[in-house]
């Protein structure tokens, strides 16, 4: 099993270049297969969820090659219908092939994804979406089975819910819809830069989409789809934890391949801790002078603070002199890399969906375990400044979603390396 190892203490100082988003490249990936013709999807970063897609994909009869970050996606061979267990149980995001596989095939068979260590996530509203097109939707010893001779549009589909808007429900219905015969109008949509991602990909295709962005989008139903070429966004939650690493081991760094408008929530809440964030050109410098400042954080939906940078945020916070409230509104339960951050000495109390910080100047290397995968970078984050040497277990979390994080880290002068042991 391999782990990583960081001596801490090092400032950061370099230029680091930013993936493409993975929650972005999954659902484009899954959109591919709306047509019969052939994709090229750039900027696509090698990470273990879009291994798992790719072989999702192939088990579909899809032809999927990797030439560096480009993938070529060859669907003229589609026969599949299913998603079986051991794809969803190891990637979530599997449920937003959903609508493209009941838009080409008129059925689908996916296995349920049950719940995970951040706290429940329904898919209460990509089944409402969908049964809003047409889809006839059963649930049976563990899988969603959806049939649809032919998918209807519906100009009030309204996916709001006790969690707020969904990014993969809205994704599925807009990747259904666009298939669908008449006009779709999804309600309360989700309005995060992925979405629009996809949007702007479906219309390469040949889609008719307004709104995407919004909360109100307008689908016009077409009768095919072509091949398109696209390049995936750069990775905003890759971005924003980059930047706390320079602003938790005081650094200089310049970041590239990012775009400052996607992380405007971040960029605020790190300015008032005391960071300085400049745009110059096609960079964003980053670096710190004076001592960080608490801040309190609430994680929303988009435009918000992001839920997926909430314990990058809780590690900085533990190392920031004085009392600092992270409250957590998305998902309640998402505090699991605490415990472990407390391996490390911080000092932090739970009440309730908050976490409260008493920031001390140093934490202590220690043996750590990550339970998901934006502890993992918690973690990582909280080794760059510990005293002595942290060892991080589970790493496979972190592969999920950061591209050769180690080695990044590395270019900018951490000590930070992988192991098999």
């Amino acid at each position: 099993m391999e782990k990583i190892i960081i001596k801490g203490g090092q400032k950061l100082k370099g230029t680091v270049k930013i993936s493409g988003a993975k929650n972005s490249a999954l659902p484009i990936l899954a959109a591919s297969l709306l047509s019969e013709e052939t994709s090229i999807i750039e900027n696509v970063p090698r990470l273990r969820d879009i291994n798992t897609m790719k072989k999702l994909l192939e088990s579909l009869g899809v032809k999927v090659n990797f030439e560096g970050n480009s993938v070529r996606v060859e669907p003229g061979n589609f026969v599949g219908y299913e998603a079986p267990y051991e794809f969803v149980s190891t990637m979530r995001a599997s449920i937003c092939l959903l609508g493209p596989l009941l838009a080409r095939q008129r059925k689908a068979r996916i296995s349920l994804p049950g719940g995970c260590v951040i706290g429940t996530r329904p898919i209460d509203l990509h089944l409402k979406g969908l049964a809003a097109l047409g889809a006839d939707i059963d649930i049976r010893h563990g899988y969603i089975i959806a049939r649809a001779e032919q998918l209807s549009g519906n100009d009030n589909i309204y996916l709001g819910g006790p969690f707020g808007s969904s990014v993969l429900a809205t994704c599925n219905v807009m990747m259904a819809a666009v298939l669908a015969r008449g006009e779709t109008v999804i309600e309360n949509a989700a309005c995060e830069p992925e979405v629009l991602d996809l949007a702007n990909f479906l219309t390469k295709m040949g889609a008719k989409i307004k709104g995407a962005g919004s909360h109100r989008i307008i689908i016009k139903g077409v009768n095919e789809l072509k091949g398109a070429k696209h390049r995936i966004m750069p990775d905003r939650i890759e971005t924003g934890t980059y930047m706390i690493a320079a602003a938790i081991t005081g650094g200089n760094i310049n970041i590239v391949n990012a775009n400052l408008r996607h992380i405007s929530a971040i960029a605020d809440r790190l300015k008032q801790a005391g960071v300085e964030i400049i745009k110059i050109d096609k960079k964003i410098k980053v670096r710190v002078k004076d001592p960080i400042r608490p801040v309190d954080v609430t994680t929303l939906p988009y435009p918000g603070f992001p839920t997926d940078m909430q314990a990058q945020m809780t590690a900085l916070m533990s190392v920031t002199e004085g009392i600092s409230v992270i409250t957590e509104k998305v998902f309640p339960r998402r505090f699991l890399h605490v415990s472990e951050l407390i391996r490390m000495g911080c000092r932090v109390y739970l009440e309730g969906s908050s976490a409260i910080i008493n920031g001390i100047k140093r934490l202590s290397g220690a043996q750590v375990m990550a339970s998901d995968l934006r502890a993992s970078a918690a973690l990582v984050l909280a080794g760059l400044v510990a005293e002595g040497q942290t060892v991080i277990s589970r790493v496979y979390h972190l592969d999920r979603g950061y591209e050769r994080m180690e080695e990044k880290l590395a270019g900018l002068g951490a000590n930070i390396k992988r192991v098999k042991r």
